[in-house]
């Protein structure tokens, strides 16, 4: 009976196959966009983002701004196009996952994990506790003087909290397409490994 089992498993392995490129594939797709507008936008307002990032008042207070944000706008714009080809997937997604730990560190630590309040979740801190109050004032405020309705058709207000948490899972991608490579049959990385090696990768 176990025999038959592990025959079975090893024999859906093999039809399975073909399709194990596609996770690689689909976290590709998925970051591409992301990390595109994240350096379209740090790219048409450079300046501003170097002064953000220098400013120790009211920014990151970072050594060499223009060289930080330099890096970070051209790791973005390259890495989301290198994605797309699946083109050194494993090379690039080194430094995206770095830009990633970096943004966690210097821009998000201070707000805990989440990203959008919410009271109920897990690892709430003091300013996710207080949202609610603010959204009910907020709810009020819109209830009296706005067309609520027509402002909640697209869905409900909430308070943004800036947490690592969509950092953090950018990052965790990253690293799993440093373990995965740009998928089998679905990257450019996988046709040069089958031209040039016998042994090909994904």
């Amino acid at each position: 009976m176990i025999a038959q089992l592990q025959q079975g498993y090893h024999c859906a392995g093999r039809l399975l196959t073909p399709l194990e490129g596609i996770p690689a594939l689909l976290l590709r797709l998925y970051l591409v966009p992301i990390f595109w507008m994240a350096g379209t936008n740090k790219f048409n307002h450079f300046d501003d983002t170097v002064a953000w990032m220098g400013n120790s008042e009211w920014g990151l207070g970072l050594p060499l701004p223009w060289l930080m944000t330099a890096l970070a706008t051209a790791t973005e714009l390259l890495g989301a196009a290198l994605l797309l080809l699946g083109f050194g997937t494993r090379l690039i997604s080194v430094p995206l996952a770095i830009t990633m730990v970096v943004a966690a560190l210097t821009v998000h630590w201070q707000n805990g994990w989440q990203a959008i309040a919410d009271a109920t979740a897990p690892f709430a801190n003091d300013a996710v506790l207080a949202a609610p109050e603010k959204l009910e004032r907020a709810r009020a405020i819109l209830q009296a003087h706005g067309n609520y309705d027509w402002l909640t058709s697209s869905g409900n207000f909430v308070v943004l909290n800036n947490g690592i948490e969509f950092a953090a899972t950018y990052c965790v991608m990253c690293l799993a397409l440093i373990a995965l490579g740009g998928g089998r049959y679905v990257s450019v990385d996988y046709f040069i490994a089958q031209k040039f090696s016998a042994t090909p990768n994904r």
